[in-house]
């Protein structure tokens, strides 16, 4: 079976509940986590352990949450008064886990499905989103991955330019899939302030999946990223962060055809509501 689980932020009870659930083998069973495995709930650490067991039978992806562990990790960036990374950086194997998220993809392919944490400008298809994800992967991958660190945040560029090159490519490449929520219909740009849920969108924004003429509209695509969205089921879009570290559930789907289902259990609250802007 393939399976794709949405944001675990660290909650690894929930995760291990929702395995036995589906009684997920590492042998016969693949399974996509589609980002944000750490940070805000009780057990980054867990969540990783458990996860790197399982070994090639799962692949997962980075989200914002992870990528600032390993920006924390590095001195690049302050602690959250939120964050729940500290027994996870504190730990004596932290630089092996360091070194296994950096590692980690930022999107792929598999059972006919683009896998992303966030999501797609509109002007991106599914051989675009892989080949700017691979890009971001190799840098992060490279000796000198500390170094994009320090340029990897920020609001601009929020255009899509393809001729654009350099660390700009690169951050506007981590913004589109790590980061999108809501663009400007007009031009196509990015939105980093809204993060409501996607009926409270203002004049002239849109998701950016339902955008009218998107490139990527006849791909299949999962994703996580954005909780107060909810669980979104369609034949070829599927969102699912649904709050597990809320208070919310952990969502995992059956993407293998003729078995296609949702499967979810509860997660205890592990952060605050009132903290919705860091979401």
């Amino acid at each position: 079976m393939l399976y794709a689980v949405g944001d675990i932020q660290g909650c690894a009870t929930a995760l291990s509940q929702l395995l036995q659930r589906v009684d997920f083998s590492p042998s016969r069973d693949r399974l996509v986590v589609l980002g944000d495995m750490v940070n805000r709930g009780p057990d980054s650490l867990g969540t990783l352990r458990m996860l790197a067991a399982f070994g090639d039978a799962v692949q997962c992806l980075l989200g914002n949450h992870d990528l600032h562990a390993l920006a924390l990790s590095q001195g690049m960036r302050r602690p959250h008064r939120q964050d729940t990374l500290a027994p996870l950086l504190a730990d004596a194997e932290a630089p092996r886990w360091i070194d296994w998220l950096r590692h980690q993809p930022l999107a792929l392919q598999a059972g006919g499905w683009l896998m992303v944490h966030a999501g797609l400008p509109p002007a991106w298809d599914a051989e675009i989103a892989l080949r700017e994800a691979e890009a971001v992967a190799e840098r992060l991958r490279a000796p000198d991955w500390r170094d994009f660190l320090a340029v990897m945040y920020g609001k601009q560029p929020d255009l899509w330019d393809p001729q654009r090159r350099g660390d700009e490519r690169l951050r506007y490449a981590v913004n589109a899939l790590t980061r999108i929520r809501y663009v400007h219909v007009a031009d196509g740009r990015l939105d980093f302030e809204l993060k409501e849920s996607a009926d409270r969108a203002p004049p002239g924004l849109l998701p950016w999946f339902e955008v009218p003429g998107r490139a990527s509209a006849g791909t299949p695509i999962a994703f996580g990223h954005w909780s107060t969205l909810g669980l979104i089921d369609r034949p070829a879009l599927l969102a699912l962060d649904t709050g597990c570290v809320w208070g919310g559930r952990l969502s995992l789907a059956c993407l293998t055809p003729g078995a296609r289902r949702i499967v979810q259990v509860d997660c205890p609250q592990a952060c605050a509501p009132g903290a919705a802007a860091s979401r």
